[in-house]
């Protein structure tokens, strides 16, 4: 329907955009039709208005429901199910572009009659319900009375495949989830507690607590009404009536800890159809007999690329010109990692700075309060001190001695707690995730590789770039080996084997970063995932150079080269900036990229000076070809499986990879190799040292793809079903926490 509101007066004009809103109900699949343009012409579309300069899409579809219905429904009752541009006829003009946002409401039964307040000269007869089939059948034979204009067509359309998709036979999605599980392989991790003092045995509880409650808060910060999905799904599934698919449901969102798959570019698993149920009773006027409006919480099928860090509805262009304005203390907040976005009301949609102590102030007080008393067990100077400032940083929202104290620490329990990367954020990639990893030191492994934290100055005096864009500050980076008992927070999907933290510039040029290797998790991924891919997709004469050592040695070195290379830079105007700020979305595919091929390279350096031993020189690129495979499979919308496909296709195109058209294998050319491993090194560490956003763009449009060569290893593993990824359980941290 077309608003008469003096909003609707300029909505043709150049720039403008549209908003329409559907409403259907559940229970009969009913679509709420309404004659607005003449009498006897019905729409589906409830609300089809302008947004005006001053308010965002979601507030201009509330506003309009409200005003032509008289329905006053709550903003997550609104699901936005497409946005495009839309291209309007002008009379004898040209024609003229409106963008169009599209919102769903689903409510579980037709809303009565009654309950409708609308305008006078419409009356109670200019609205009714049809099924939707009913309705799409009479425009698909252009009767009259319902034909949609031409010019939104696509978007009905669309709407229609939405809601014929989502309420198809639920044995189809049985089939589809359990596929979709199988894809992770159950792994249990332990890890030998025995050489802990008793305070830290007792500590290591709280501490565990404290990471469970890090977790309500990455729930929050993917989406809004992410933590009542999770309890309605949880519900469901351990009721008496708990159906196949309800368990299905529940298992995959575990491992996703959100609507959409991790291993599918991010597609939603779960639609409207699947959420929770809320009430809003004060949304229309009361009808005698009805306990009011009953609406499905609404889930977006696209992944917000700005999660909760910001509205729905922001677009960046909004956020860099709101930045603009900004005193420039401010502008820094706006992009700092600790803060999210917000508008300042429903009526006034101005943004707004929110700390994470303040926005997530619950959930922060109780993991305060848990660490501060694990700190007050430990036994260890530098646990305690850990604990201590962790705890302080989560209330003042000062990570800065925290970070330092992370670094410095030499302790049996080993501790990662708090806000760090930023993969979440594809929007600009400036908001950090809470995330935790508990786990045990392994003082043994640890011991083998402090090498490599030694000769971080002399990685990055040999980079493969022009001298001008390296540092001569560079810190030795500590390095420690541990067996995880527990993670929490952003570690969805893929489970990750390694990090190099902090990410804080600051904290990284004074001190350089410090790294993490979870060595039970690397021989849990060698096992189960890189060795059958080694058997299907490498060479007979090469499958068995895919070792374990060249695995862990590159995840090190891969590790280590977070730390080196372009983070301050200077910028062609002289001015100071971050490679961060500069690449915006773009960073962290792009260094996760320079930290594999540059880590590859740092391989061979270290056996060229004598290091490593000579006998990685072929197992190095073997292992690294079946890393490839490995790492793609997360897919093109994971930084790791993006980074990867760049990296395969510019070793194929540079014939360094090698397809073997008999048995469709692949192998290395170690003659070649070399020389393609440190261009590519080379090209991205130059796009990092310069800021160099077009060029960071280009490399990944060109390589960034899943090619024909990478297309046909993947199909093969997808025949023999390799798992791509592992699922943990913890039982020493369940029964630390029993106890």
């Amino acid at each position: 329907m077309h608003s008469n509101s003096r909003h609707s007066d300029h909505r043709h004009h150049g720039g403008d955009r549209e908003v329409r809103v559907w409403i259907f109900a559940e229970k009969d699949e009913e679509l709420l039709l309404q004659s607005h343009r003449r009498p006897g012409h019905w729409d589906a579309s409830a609300v089809a208005a302008s947004i005006s300069d001053y308010e965002s899409s979601l507030q201009a579809a509330r506003r309009l429901v409200q005003s032509e219905l008289g329905i006053n429904l709550p903003t997550d009752a609104f699901e936005l199910v497409s946005s495009s541009p839309l291209k309007q006829p002008q009379g004898g003009e040209s024609e003229n572009v409106l963008n169009n946002d599209v919102y769903l409401v689903t409510t579980l039964e037709p809303i009565p009659l009654q309950a409708f307040t609308l305008q006078v000269k419409k009356g109670p007869g200019s609205v009714k319900y049809m099924t939707y089939n009913e309705y799409k059948n009479l425009v698909g034979q252009n009767d009259p009375a319902y034909v949609q204009p031409p010019d939104i067509a696509s978007e009905y359309a669309k709407l229609f495949a939405i809601l014929t998709k989502r309420y198809q036979e639920d044995r189809d999605r049985c089939s589809t989830l359990h596929k979709q599980l199988q894809r992770y392989a159950p792994v249990s991790l332990t890890a030998q507690l025995s050489g802990l003092s008793d305070g830290d045995k007792e500590a290591l509880g709280f501490i565990i607590k404290a990471a469970k409650a890090i977790d309500e808060i990455f729930f929050h910060q993917v989406l809004d009404t992410n933590a009542l999905l999770r309890d309605w799904l949880q519900g469901r599934a351990a009721g008496d009536d708990a159906s196949q698919l309800d368990h299905l449901k529940w298992d995959y969102y575990v491992i996703n800890k959100s609507p959409w798959s991790s291993l599918d570019e991010n597609e939603a698993f779960l639609t409207t159809k699947d959420s929770a149920i809320k009430l809003a009773t004060a949304a229309t006027k009361p009808v005698e007999g009805w306990k009011g409006l009953e609406y499905r919480v609404a889930l977006s099928s696209n992944k917000p690329p700005g999660a909760n860090f910001y509205p729905l509805d922001m677009s960046k262009k909004e956020f860099e010109s709101w930045k603009s304005r900004l005193p420039e203390s401010q502008q820094k907040e706006a992009q700092g990692f600790f803060t999210v976005i917000r508008r300042q009301s429903e009526t006034n949609p101005d943004l707004y700075i929110v700390p994470y102590s303040q926005q997530y102030d619950s959930s922060l007080t109780k993991a305060a309060e848990f660490l501060h008393k694990a700190g007050d067990l430990a036994t260890t100077p530098s646990l305690k001190k850990l604990l201590h400032t962790k705890a302080d940083a989560f209330l003042s929202n000062d990570y800065y001695e925290s970070d330092i104290a992370w670094m410095d620490l030499d302790s049996k329990i080993d501790v990662t707690i708090g806000p760090y990367e930023t993969y979440e954020d594809s929007l600009f990639g400036y908001k950090a995730t809470f995330e935790s990893f508990i786990g045990i030191r392994d003082d043994e492994a640890t011991g083998r590789i402090k090498m490599f934290g030694e000769n971080m100055l002399k990685l990055e005096q040999n980079l493969p770039m022009d001298d001008q864009y390296k540092s001569t500050n560079v810190n030795v980076s500590p390095i420690r080996v541990i067996q995880l008992i527990y993670n929490s927070g952003d570690v969805d999907g893929p489970q990750i084997a390694a990090f190099n933290l902090p990410n804080d510039e600051r904290i990284v040029n004074d001190r350089g970063t410090s790294m993490v290797m979870i060595k039970n998790i690397q021989e849990a991924k060698f096992e189960k995932i890189l060795k059958p891919i080694a058997d299907i997709c490498i060479n007979n004469e090469q499958k068995e150079l895919v070792d374990f050592d060249s695995f862990f040695t590159h995840i090190t070195c891969h590790e280590c080269i977070h730390g080196i290379g372009p983070h301050t830079i200077t910028l062609p105007d002289g001015s100071t900036s971050t490679v961060r700020q500069e690449l915006q979305e773009f960073h962290t595919v792009l260094e996760e990229a320079k930290a594999d091929i540059v880590g590859l390279w740092a391989l061979r350096f270290f056996i060229s000076q004598g290091l490593l031993p000579k006998s990685m020189l072929e197992t190095m690129y073997v292992s690294f070809l079946a890393t490839c495979f490995r790492s793609v499979r997360y897919g093109l919308q994971d930084a790791h499986g993006k980074g990867q496909a760049v990296q395969f296709n510019w070793l194929f195109e540079k014939q360094a990879i090698v397809l073997h058209s008999d048995d469709e294998t692949f192998s290395v050319d170690f003659t070649k190799v070399e020389e393609a491993v440190e261009s590519l090194s080379k090209e991205i560490l130059t796009i990092q040292a310069k800021g160099n956003k077009q060029g960071a763009i280009a490399l990944l449009q060109k390589y960034g793809q899943i090619t024909k060569p990478l297309q046909l290893g993947l199909d093969k593993l997808e025949k023999i079903q390799v798992s791509v990824d592992i699922a943990l359980s913890f039982p020493i941290a369940d029964e630390t926490l029993k106890n």
